[in-house]
């Protein structure tokens, strides 16, 4: 099952991937370049409410859009239109999708119940500081999904450590849940690694970070 979410001039793939279930939907965030599953992940399958997952902008069936001008915090505007639709829910990202998944958890504190971050494409970004700026020409400049200026803009997007531990202080002050982050990803860029640092930050396994995410009221 697809909705289509209008944003703006984008429209947005929301993929149902299992309707059924008890409590909270879970969403899922793909990585740079990737799409959405279009049948639920096995290591999510044990999540006993309903399952959906995002196409971001210039990704799988969403619109591409004219002339690039991608940043990670459009595509948490993307993923926030999708929580608004859903009235709230557990956010798994992989990727580029975690670290959406985490500005999100700290911009929408209440809305955002758990956040789990995993490894996938797109996980490092464009490193901790800005690099010389450049006119990005794709080869192929053809609209098509992945859109080729997604694929260059979002490999360099900058991300401080201090900007992503920001965002966690905001998820674990105002959140209800003690711990609202949950790293799973192996790969630890230098962003990944402050979050890590913060207090209320849990280091675990997607299993256990979905278990314990499906306890909370």
């Amino acid at each position: 099952m697809k909705t289509l979410l209008q944003h703006g001039r984008i429209s947005l793939a929301l993929h149902g991937l299992r309707a059924a279930g008890d409590g909270r939907p879970l969403l899922l965030l793909h990585g740079r370049g990737q799409c959405a599953p279009r049948a639920v992940p096995g290591d999510v399958a044990a999540w006993p409410g309903p399952i959906f997952a995002l196409d971001f902008t210039g990704h799988g069936e969403s619109t591409v859009p004219r002339g690039g001008g991608y940043s990670v915090e459009i595509l948490m505007a993307d993923a926030d239109h999708a929580l608004a639709h859903l009235g709230g829910a557990t956010l798994l990202g992989r990727g580029l999708g975690a670290y959406v998944a985490l500005l999100l958890a700290g911009a929408r504190p209440k809305d955002v119940r758990g956040a789990i971050l995993c490894d996938g494409p797109g996980l490092a970004g464009g490193g901790p500081r800005p690099v010389t700026p450049t006119v990005v020409t794709p080869p192929d400049p053809t609209p098509r999904a992945p859109d080729p200026f997604a694929m260059i803009e979002l490999a360099r997007d900058v991300r401080p450590p201090d900007y992503a531990a920001s965002y966690v202080l905001q998820a674990t002050q105002f959140s209800e849940l003690d711990h609202p982050i949950s790293v799973c990803a192996v790969e630890r860029p230098d962003w990944l690694a402050a979050v890590i640092e913060e207090p209320g930050v849990l280091v675990t396994t997607i299993a256990d970070a979905l278990a314990r995410y499906a306890r909370v009221a």
